[in-house]
């Protein structure tokens, strides 16, 4: 294909999947027909199967765009020194990002697809993982990294589907605030850990630091990382 083609289609993609947010904006998933954005960005319905494949092909797209938008909000906001504080701020851009898009979030989080995930949605699951492994670091996590993650993942997108799902004249503003904080309660502690935090809390704690050392073999590192998940599991 010669570089006049590559950016006629480039400039095809961006008007369709332009044209698709619209569309979805205004009027939902129903409303993202290929007949009605094909119209709405100005070509031939063939052209959005030549570039999309089909119409779950430009969703997909559509969604990995709104994936985009989210994570370039999310790290433009600079870390501060208090990791906790990091996972409220993220937890609170999360929430807002729903509420303001809540056609392109019910689409993003809304519409899962077991073992389907696009890059963009691995890459803000890896910006959570990494808000967790810093509160892990500094000897505040409760319980292992992979599931104080999951539990902000769902609680986080449960309580933004419900508060989209709620008429806005209905909506407690207090929820999300509520629900942040009580997965923070459940899996942090209120300040480093001490001299004794107890075994499954130096567990989760030197789990996390494990990466940083190169005085164990690789195969020493998967065992020791073995047996810290075992003892951070047997928490009381």
């Amino acid at each position: 294909m010669e570089k006049g083609d590559l950016t006629t289609a480039d400039g095809a993609r961006d008007r369709i999947i332009a044209a698709a947010i619209r569309l979805l904006t205004e009027g939902g998933p129903d409303a993202v027909s290929t007949r009605a954005v094909s119209t709405a960005a100005g070509v031939q319905p063939p052209a959005i199967y030549r570039l999309f494949s089909d119409k779950q092909g430009l969703l997909d797209a559509v969604a990995t765009h709104g994936f985009t938008v989210y994570l370039s909000s999310k790290t433009s906001v600079e870390p501060t020194g208090d990791p906790v504080e990091d996972l409220r701020a993220g937890w609170d851009l999360h929430v807002g990002l729903g509420l303001a898009n809540p056609a392109l979030y019910t689409l993003m989080y809304g519409q899962p697809r077991p073992g389907a995930s696009s890059p963009a949605a691995h890459a803000a699951a890896e910006i959570l993982a990494q808000h967790i492994r810093r509160i892990a670091e500094a000897g505040r996590l409760r319980i292992p990294e992979e599931r104080a993650a999951a539990l902000v993942h769902a609680a986080g997108c449960g309580t933004t589907l419900t508060l989209i799902a709620t008429p806005e004249h209905r909506r407690d503003p207090a929820l999300s605030h509520a629900v942040r904080e009580a997965v923070i309660a459940a899996i942090t502690t209120d300040a480093p850990a001490t001299a004794a935090p107890g075994p499954m809390a130096a567990a989760v704690a030197l789990r996390a630091v494990l990466p940083q050392s190169d005085a164990l073999t690789a195969s020493e590192r998967n065992l020791m990382r073995d047996w810290l998940d075992r003892i951070a599991e047997r928490a009381p």
